[in-house]
């Protein structure tokens, strides 16, 4: 079965289309339970997120802030598997027919092995896979494998990153490219920055390939103002800390539903700068 990188294509097309920046939210799998995991993106997705990322809980984290790391001890504590990860993207693409990826660092993939790993995502319905920490000098198994199912492979670039490297980094991925805003972990901030803009430029100078931006952005002023010159705002931090001051999962799927909504306005409020 192929995957769905051609869904996640049209996803941001059409959001190009209407003049907007995507919308991309970010959950773990298994936070706070698997089955209340799919029920979140389910309502991220109903309050108006194009686009998903899973996130694979790790114990060593290198992008990753307090909040999310938080998330992911209380899915690792849970008892979280690679099986409860692909179930989560199979169930999430099933109900909603939208494009869901996986970010992952790499360690997991490796020893789960990277056939079986694309194989299994592709059957479940995935669009691909984010890998933050996966140096595109080391990747051509992975593409290899991710291309024959018909997946994604997303690259992480940031503000420090050369022209030439930007360059290298962007003519190996698909699906898009993740801009970090700032040097640094996830994590909510007052401002994303000037920065962020630069490396967009610096990006699409390289690539035809959509420039999403993340790492800071946390309410939809924020949005908006990325949404002005990336087109897509990923947003991961401020949906789990939504859910984690929740008094119950009830409140929990209501606060990020809430949320996705007004995110949602925000892109859309954003300036078509540069799109």
């Amino acid at each position: 079965m192929s995957g769905n990188v051609q869904l996640l294509s049209d996803t941001l097309a059409a959001a190009r289309a209407e003049g907007r920046a995507a919308l991309i939210a970010y959950l773990p799998a298994g936070f706070p339970t698997v089955d209340g995991g799919i029920e979140a993106i389910k309502a991220v997705f109903d309050g108006g997120a194009d686009v998903v990322e899973v996130g694979l809980p790790h114990s060593d984290p290198v992008l990753d802030g307090p909040v999310i790391q938080t998330a992911d001890d209380i899915a690792l504590r849970g008892g979280v598997r690679i099986a409860d990860v692909l179930r989560t993207v199979r169930e999430a693409h099933a109900a909603t027919g939208k494009p869901v990826l996986v970010m992952t660092y790499w360690n997991p993939i490796d020893r789960y092995g990277v056939e079986r790993f694309t194989a299994e995502l592709a059957e479940a319905g995935g669009a691909g896979c984010i890998l933050p920490d996966l140096p595109v000098q080391e990747s051509a198994l992975w593409r290899e494998h991710a291309a024959k199912h018909d997946l994604a492979t997303v690259f992480v670039v940031a503000p420090s990153s050369k022209d030439e490297r930007l360059a290298t980094i962007t003519a190996a991925g698909s699906g898009f490219v993740y801009a970090a805003s700032l040097m640094g972990v996830t994590g909510t901030r007052v401002s994303v920055g000037a920065q962020a803009a630069d490396l967009v430029r610096r990006t699409r100078a390289t690539t035809d390939l959509p420039v999403c931006v993340g790492l800071g952005v946390s309410n939809a002023e924020q949005a908006a103002e990325v949404a002005g010159f990336a087109d897509g705002v990923i947003v991961g931090s401020a949906f789990v800390q939504r859910m984690l001051d929740a008094e119950d999962e009830s409140a929990g799927l209501a606060a990020v539903r809430d949320l996705a909504g007004e995110l949602a306005r925000g892109v859309r409020e954003g300036l078509s700068y540069g799109r």
